[in-house]
């Protein structure tokens, strides 16, 4: 099924509908299957208001929470969070360090809301230079959620998409050394199957919060057909209103693929 842009109304009167009823006008339309976002804006939420930057990641937490039942509700199959980069090591040690204990503390405490909304959880990212209690802590979601049906709950920590695909012809590379595999055989479905998101549909809408127009190296394979959409909204006071209105914003335009 195709969305009926001609059906939905315009932008401007989207805005001024309520909650409730944008939802149920978005749910009429076809979903987009994979959703993913950029989770930025954090630290400026809370430097704005005089807090300390880890203030805005507790609020963080809570909008993640929000974005992640209402997705549920709607209901989309897959979305994937962009909660810790690569390149966020190079942060404060002191940011970093309280970082990795409230991303430990979330993952152990929202198991029974996960489990209430029948969420399963996926992560993906290098394992390396996780603290072991952390990586502790996420197997143990990840396998007690691992027969909900739902709403498959992507977390993106210590991911970087650069790194991803170097992981990936790491991974070609032994298989052609060792006689598995022809170089003449690798294809794009190949190196699909070589990435962390193996097995999982490339999003069809890629969300940005904060204003930032760049991508910061997320998903680079996987988004080369994603639906972009931006908001100046800072990530703690992004609403499920807002992903409403993206995914209406998504309902209304036609994709193509490269074709006319």
């Amino acid at each position: 099924m195709t969305a009926r842009p001609d059906i939905l109304p315009s932008s401007q009167d989207l805005g001024r509908l309520e909650e409730s009823a944008l939802r149920d006008l978005v749910r009429r339309q076809p979903l987009p299957r994979h959703v993913a976002i950029i989770m930025d804006g954090n630290g400026r939420w809370a430097t704005r208001r005089g807090f300390p930057r880890i203030a805005g990641h507790h609020e963080g937490v809570k909008a993640a929470r929000r974005i992640v039942r209402a997705s549920g509700e709607l209901p989309i199959e897959y979305l994937t969070l962009y909660a810790f980069s690569s390149e966020n090591w190079a942060r404060p040690s002191d940011e970093v360090s309280m970082l990795m204990g409230l991303l430990q503390e979330s993952f152990e405490r929202e198991l029974p809301e996960l489990m209430k909304h029948n969420v399963r959880l996926l992560v993906i990212g290098r394992p390396n230079g996780v603290p072991q209690s952390i990586r502790d802590g996420i197997d143990r979601v990840i396998v007690a959620t691992r027969g909900n049906s739902g709403l498959t709950l992507v977390i993106a920590f210590n991911y970087g998409g650069r790194g991803e695909l170097t992981d990936a012809f790491r991974t070609l590379a032994r298989k052609v050394k060792e006689g598995a595999l022809a170089p003449d055989e690798i294809d794009e479905t190949i190196i699909q199957q070589s990435l962390y998101t193996a097995g999982l549909p490339d999003p069809d809408l890629l969300i940005r919060t904060s204003g930032e127009l760049r991508v910061s190296n997320f998903l680079l394979w996987q988004i080369a057909y994603a639906e972009l959409w931006v908001t100046s909204t800072l990530w703690p006071d992004f609403s499920p209103r807002e992903l409403y209105l993206a995914v209406a914003d998504y309902q209304r335009r036609e994709r193509r693929f490269g074709g006319v």
